[in-house]
């Protein structure tokens, strides 16, 4: 067995066990490790403490079971293994910089330290061979674009942080770039019925730490819209990761981190490196199976 894999089957453990009291020891003797080296080796791979990744998953799937208010907060602190009101509460803020109760009231999108996948970081895969791998079906192909496409929409600044792979928590800067938009493109004019939705990443005039995201729907022809900003995807051979979920929350909420960290690295053993801009084209979803293409 690889170390990862050993790694990964405490991680999986842990996954199905957060309502649970969660020892070291049990970790370490399904890694079939001593305590010592297990927590040295999960910490190299999972880039967490033990009890901090515990922690922060916990947290994860509390802030799911906040959005229905039929559950006191009590309540859910205790499911998800936290001794009390208090301590839950300051866990959730340290980690969100809100309160479970203003998060109850404004469920946000929030970014959480998701469950890794430590299979995208090893295993080699050929082009036009699908992976598939904890929930999520990943593909890498090459595609030419012989027409360029454009889109309008607005962009603001995201920490880099936020991503570098679902390490990160706190209010997803990303989330409230997306939600604005949506709340304006009703009122967009020259819009494809059947277009796409796309976010776009480069470095632009973007502070320090920080990269340009670039969201907005696909128009028809050179429009440009005042208060907007369109962006073309101009012609050219890309390389593509598609990715599928079981469903849109899955899809936005760790497939894409899981893609982003399989892609980078792919590229790496393939000896390729990154153009000017990474895009991220949405598709409709149906009840089956949601769909996006890095």
């Amino acid at each position: 067995m690889h170390a990862w894999e050993a790694i990964q089957d405490s991680v999986n453990y842990i996954e199905d066990h957060l309502a649970e009291d969660i020892k070291i020891e049990s970790l370490a003797n399904i890694a079939s490790l001593s305590p010592y080296y297990f927590q040295r080796l999960f910490g190299r791979l999972v880039k967490k403490t033990v009890n901090e990744y515990i922690k922060l998953r916990r947290l994860a799937k509390a802030s799911e079971a906040l959005k229905s208010k039929e559950k006191r907060i009590l309540d859910v602190a205790l499911e998800y293994g936290f001794s009390d009101h208090a301590n839950f509460t300051r866990a959730f803020k340290e980690a969100y910089d809100m309160t479970p109760q203003e998060y109850r009231a404004d469920p946000v999108i929030l970014n959480h330290f998701i469950k890794p996948d430590l299979l995208l970081n090893y295993v080699t895969v050929d082009e036009d061979v699908p992976l598939i791998s904890d929930g999520i079906v990943v593909e890498v192909t090459r595609r030419k674009l012989d027409e360029s496409r454009t889109f309008i929409g607005i962009e603001g600044e995201v920490p880099d942080t936020e991503i570098s792979g679902g390490k990160s928590t706190g209010i997803a800067t990303a989330g409230v770039i997306w939600d604005d938009f949506h709340c304006r493109k009703s009122s967009l004019s020259g819009l494809l019925p059947d277009g796409n939705e796309l976010g776009i990443l480069y470095s632009g005039d973007a502070r320090e730490g920080c990269c340009t995201y670039r969201v907005g729907a696909e128009a028809s022809g050179n429009v440009e819209v005042e208060g907007y900003v369109s962006c073309t995807l101009p012609c050219g051979e890309y390389v593509v990761c598609c990715f599928e979920a079981e469903n849109f929350a899955e899809l936005i909420g760790s497939a894409i981190f899981k893609a982003y960290s399989f892609m980078k690295s792919w590229m790496k053993r393939h000896s390729q490196t990154c153009g000017d801009f990474i895009a991220e084209i949405y598709y409709d979803t149906n009840p089956d199976a949601s769909y996006m293409e890095l």
